[in-house]
């Protein structure tokens, strides 16, 4: 059997709840695509779930196990550096395993991954938006996004969203091992070195579903350290640390 091109990788701590119903959907999808779950530690037994998955697919399906709570950002670095260099996925996407990322616009995204090397699924676009946020949460989002517009210029509108593509060559070009931050911030500071290293970037409109099981991971703690990086960011737009490069061309489409 031949190794999807595509793989989708989903840092997890206890969603044991959502990982079988999410797994299911994925692999039913009318696009190709594997799926690597990145576990840390789950003491509610998300990790055995994929374990069984994993024995079941192994050409679609891979478990990574991680000792305890790492931080979101090295998990998807683990799971992208699993993609490229051990399944030699030509592009790699990232989402949330609570649905809150509702797989149903992932063959919408991989279709504009054709013409573009990073795409987001977009809650502030035309045609995005969020489902059954309080009013806290959404105002906190908006904060956030334009604070990241303004201190570190990024164009796409949504730069806090986890649901995206990159084609391997983006991955490739960015000093993974490097990025500082590892919570949610992580997923701006990424941004920040597409931006800058000229790769063309577009966004898909979704809804944004608050999560069906569990709890939010993201604590204020959190929030603060996001702040600190987009200060971070801004630091080094303005010492040109980071130097702007000019568009990319569009690379060959598989």
């Amino acid at each position: 059997m031949d190794i999807p091109e595509t793989w989708v990788v989903i840092p997890t701590y206890n969603e044991a709840d959502n990982i079988d119903a999410l797994i299911t959907q994925l692999l039913a999808l009318p696009v190709e695509i594997g799926v690597i779950v990145v576990d840390d530690g789950s003491p509610d037994g998300t990790g055995a779930l994929v374990d069984a998955w994993s024995a079941e697919q192994p050409h679609r399906v891979r478990a990574v196990h991680r000792a305890g709570k790492q931080g979101i950002g090295t998990a998807y670095i683990a799971g992208w550096k699993l993609a490229i260099n051990e399944l030699n996925a030509e592009r790699v996407m990232t989402m949330d395993a609570d649905f809150s990322h509702n797989p149903r616009y992932i063959p919408a995204m991989l279709a504009l991954s054709q013409t573009k090397h990073v795409v987001i699924g977009s809650r502030y676009v035309p045609g995005g938006g969020t489902l059954n946020w309080p009013l806290s949460r959404r105002l906190l989002s908006t904060v956030a996004n334009t604070v990241a517009h303004l201190l570190t210029g990024l164009k796409a509108k949504d730069t806090t969203a986890g649901f995206r593509v990159y084609h391997r060559a983006v991955l490739e070009s960015i000093p993974l091992d490097e990025i500082r931050s590892s919570g949610y911030s992580f997923l701006v500071e990424m941004l920040f070195f597409c931006q800058r290293r000229g790769w063309q970037i577009g966004e898909v409109p979704i809804m944004f579903e608050d999560r069906r099981h569990g709890t939010t991971k993201i604590s204020r703690n959190e929030i603060f350290k996001g702040m600190g990086t987009v200060f971070m960011l801004f630091g080094r737009r303005l010492r040109r640390s980071e130097p702007q490069r000019a568009p990319v061309p569009l690379a060959p489409t598989n």
